[in-house]
């Protein structure tokens, strides 16, 4: 089959190469999946850069860990999915549902388990959901980890209720997908960027505010002014190190700060002293359970929400695609059809 390869040791794009893998077979519990589409994630970089946990790979691996796909073969003892199925498979191997499991978890594209940037993947059938109906295979290929880590930060830990105010860093998959959630909740959001026209876009997916980082350093003062004083009740940290203090300065008496990525690194994030007074609280999500993804795919569907995606590239340009995400140009999610 047709694949991609991030090869052990690489330390930038350069490592990622095309290459030809054996066909895979199920065994009794698996689901043979023709993958149609992946997405890519921020962390898709870090681990072709060498910087993902762990460091570099020590074994060639297959990246991407979003994809959707149809099921083409299934092992003799699968019950959850048939032939023809319309699926995507979890971030993570083994975590159904509740709290997070005590033991490591294996999650999709980083060493040592292959991703879905491949003509065919493997799943455990408990490893993957039924998509809706509606979505087209990109979009379908946007939820295994954005869609779920917004839903889950938003919904699950931060039960947002209508009237309540959020704030999300840029317009990347994490904050557009959280864009659409909480509109659909009766929140209110606040959407920073670098880019004007950005501001404009989100504000036409039912963006009250918008906030130019570079022009308002002092963003979380500005998200004050906005709110009247008050600050958003939840606020989803995508940067980091650099911006978790300005987050934890913008965020509401008694709200929510969903610690979700490191796009600006993992050093010192300045002391988080000012959560005392607010009676805050700072809470690390890192993405969720299959049973958090499968009801986030009712919601989808229920509502007929529509996945935003900001281009979409062929096999063949899959690495212009990781380009594209360098460049940090996107709205919302990139995607490679196969």
């Amino acid at each position: 089959m047709r694949a991609y390869e991030i090869v052990a040791g690489s330390s930038s794009l350069d490592g990622l190469r095309r290459c030809e893998r054996p066909d895979p077979a199920p065994s009794s519990n698996e689901i043979l999946v023709r993958v149609h589409a992946a997405s890519l994630n921020f962390r898709d970089l870090l681990i072709a850069r060498g910087h993902y946990m762990g460091g570099p790979g020590k074994t060639n691996i297959i990246p991407i860990s979003d994809g959707a796909g149809e099921v083409v073969a299934v092992g003799d003892s699968v019950t959850r999915f048939k032939v023809g199925a319309r699926v995507c498979g979890t971030f993570f191997r083994g975590w159904l549902d509740g709290a997070p499991p005590r033991q490591p978890l294996v999650a999709l594209g980083a060493p040592p388990t292959d991703g879905v940037l491949a003509e065919f993947a493997l799943f455990d059938e408990r490893d993957a959901v039924a998509v809706p109906e509606h979505l087209s295979w990109a979009q379908a290929a946007t939820l295994p980890c954005a869609a779920v880590t917004a839903w889950r930060s938003l919904v699950d830990i931060g039960g947002i209720a209508p009237g309540q105010t959020v704030l999300l860093l840029g317009t990347g998959g994490v904050s557009m997908f959280a864009l659409q959630f909480a509109h659909m909740a009766g929140a209110r959001v606040i959407v920073t960027s670098s880019s004007n026209t950005k501001l404009e876009r989100a504000r036409s997916f039912g963006a009250f505010a918008g906030v130019n980082y570079r022009l308002t350093p002092d963003w979380d003062r500005e998200v004050l002014q906005l709110t009247d004083g008050q600050g958003a009740d939840h606020v989803l940290d995508v940067g980091g190190a650099d911006t978790l203090s300005r987050s934890i300065g913008a965020v509401a008496v008694g709200g929510k700060v969903t610690m979700i990525g490191v796009i600006t690194g993992v050093g010192a994030a300045g002391s988080p002293y000012g959560l005392l007074g607010k009676q805050a609280s700072l809470h690390g999500v890192f993405v969720g359970s299959r049973g958090t993804f499968e009801r986030m795919n009712a919601a989808i569907a229920t509502q007929r929400l529509e996945p935003i995606v900001d281009r979409e590239f062929g096999f063949d340009d899959a690495p212009a695609a990781f380009r594209h995400m360098e460049s940090a140009s996107h709205f919302g999610k990139i995607v490679i059809r196969l």
